[in-house]
């Protein structure tokens, strides 16, 4: 199939090779090697125009926002309160008040966690999966062992989906629980969840659902409302945005019930000696200067992203990932972790080779030009579950080709025959010389 391509009937064919012309680390070289970057689950690069803006915003707008009344004061405002709307457009929020900033996915996960689990007790329980990031899980492990609640989890299949019917079975999700926090899409398996569903089961006891998007919110049109979530968390260097930058999303109507998170300037209304009062939401929730520039930078992304269309960059990745399942299974050695067929799961494919340790696999490849991921990818309990210690993870995102893949897999040959071929000892060559 050529580089340009077709990504549905009845749309403009999706040019990726233009895209790519937007992002000027692809120009890289690794030695004598083009630079093959397959590692956007862990970070995505990020195109010109999106540089651009935060140079511009330190340039000739920089200020503090909300506390500065002069003209920088009132553009700095101006922009970071317009990334804001630009976001829960983006995610389909009713309103721009339920779009919260954080320095990261794993803080927008804390403030879930801590100012839900104000409201935890002895015997109540808390939902999770076997397949969520650390993110997902520690907060959530530390927050019950303050409170006394339990903690408890989805168990997955050997294909790597959710285990649905065996938690129905055994009453995972019951009258005790008071929340239940999952991934959209496992930065591991690719798999993706069906947050519908769990919101219902979710919902039909009283419990919140949360639910980390940090993979799923960047590769595909995203509607929290549509979901029937209660919260949602994501990051922004993983949608061609900044580092030291997440988002927490919130119903309104369960924000304003919630406590703050973290107490300083902003955050308040009224302050006494003898107590304070707090601002609604989202400012109750942003203690401090916040990352401003990097607010800047992620509206700016966005609006690239919403240029491409969300549909067309989901179908370009379906694309890339069926050619990659299709061309990794001729591997010899090579065992994919979660689904091998393209049908509800994402970019990022996770793999065994067979003799090589994933940090082996991961230096080789790197020695000729390919960025991949080695290790447990922040989800040990997940590989713990497929009697796994670590796995090396190649993920494509809107910049991604097809040739990319082709050189992963002669990349991934090579490494196999360099690590399994018989080798002559020294005292060998010795010998023969």
């Amino acid at each position: 199939m050529s580089e340009t391509q077709v990504v549905d009937q009845g749309t403009e064919a999706y040019d990726v090779e233009a895209v790519r012309k937007d992002f000027p680390i692809l120009e890289r070289t690794v030695g004598d090697h083009p630079l093959t970057y397959l590692d956007s689950a862990n970070t995505s690069q990020k195109p010109q125009v999106v540089i651009d803006a935060v140079a511009d915003f330190y340039a000739h707008h920089n200020a503090n926002v909300a506390r500065a009344m002069h003209m920088l004061g009132a553009e700095a405002t101006g922009a970071y309160e317009g990334a804001r709307k630009k976001i829960a457009g983006f995610i389909g929020a009713a309103d721009a008040s339920e779009v919260i900033y954080t320095k990261n996915a794993s803080e927008a996960l804390n403030l879930a966690a801590n100012t839900l689990g104000a409201s935890l007790r002895p015997g109540d329980e808390v939902v999770i999966s076997v397949m969520e990031h650390h993110s997902n899980i520690v907060p959530w492990q530390l927050v019950c062992q303050r409170t006394g609640a339990t903690l408890r989890w989805f168990d997955v299949t050997a294909d790597g989906r959710l285990d649905l019917e065996k938690a129905t079975r055994e009453g995972l999700v019951n009258e005790r629980t008071k929340v239940v926090s999952v991934t959209r899409q496992s930065n591991v398996l690719g798999t993706i969840n069906p947050v519908e569903v769990l919101a219902g089961m979710a919902h039909a006891v009283g419990a919140v659902l949360v639910v980390d998007a940090s993979q799923s919110v960047p590769q595909m049109a995203t509607d929290v409302q549509a979901w029937g979530a209660d919260m949602v968390a994501f990051t922004g260097h993983k949608m061609l945005g900044p580092t030291g930058l997440g988002i927490l999303w919130g119903r309104y109507a369960l924000l304003e019930q919630l406590p703050p998170f973290l107490g300083g300037g902003e955050m308040i209304e009224v302050v006494r000696m003898e107590g304070s009062t707090y601002a609604p939401p989202p400012h109750r929730f942003e203690a401090g200067t916040m990352p401003i520039a990097q607010a800047v930078m992620l509206g700016a992304a966005i609006d690239y992203l919403e240029g491409i269309g969300m549909e067309r960059i989901a179908a370009h990745e379906q694309q890339i990932t069926a050619y990659a399942l299709e061309q990794l299974a001729g591997v010899k050695g090579l065992k994919v972790l979660g689904p091998t067929e393209p049908v509800d799961r994402g970019g990022a494919i996770s793999f065994e080779l067979e003799g090589v340790h994933p940090h082996d696999v991961m230096t080789l490849l790197d020695s000729r030009g390919v960025a991949v991921r080695g290790g447990h990818h922040c989800a040990r309990p997940l590989h713990d579950r497929f009697g796994v210690q670590s796995s090396t993870r190649a993920s494509a995102y809107l910049y991604t080709t097809q040739h990319e893949i082709d050189v992963l897999v002669e990349a991934l040959d090579y490494t196999r025959d360099f690590f399994t071929r018989p080798r002559t000892s020294s005292r060998t060559r010795r010998k023969a010389n």
